[in-house]
């Protein structure tokens, strides 16, 4: 009974803030790694960054270094995103991906053991 939902995406201006959440049931997100992954229409779904059970902040995607922050809550067993600056490029559904305690190496979509529903990230003037 694992399950992962995303929630507070919606269109944002360029240049403006988002705030995306993940939040757990099931399981302990303490103990867990989360990564955040997007996909755009007809692209392939690619890891953008991934916080461990220690908190090791891990990029995969290096455009968003600086730019997009992660945490957790540990009392809401949720982990947020933080896009900052967003780029009309950041349009796409965003999913969250447990793993065990580790972040993959290279963001892999494949190296996960659950997913959330995905939540849609509109970025536009």
């Amino acid at each position: 009974q694992v399950q992962l939902v995303e929630s507070g995406g919606g269109l944002v201006q360029p240049g403006g803030s988002l705030r995306l959440s993940c939040a757990a049931s099931g399981f302990t997100l303490n103990s867990s790694a989360i990564g955040w992954f997007r996909q755009a229409p007809g692209k392939e779904r690619e890891g953008v960054l991934c916080i461990s059970s220690s908190d090791r902040i891990t990029y995969y995607t290096d455009s968003v270094k600086g730019r997009f922050t992660i945490s957790r809550d540990s009392a809401k067993n949720t982990v947020y995103l933080h896009l900052n600056n967003a780029k009309p490029e950041n349009t796409a559904v965003s999913y969250c991906a447990s793993r065990r305690t580790y972040c993959s190496r290279y963001g892999s979509a494949y190296e996960n053991d659950s997913w959330g529903q995905g939540t849609q990230v509109t970025v536009s003037s």
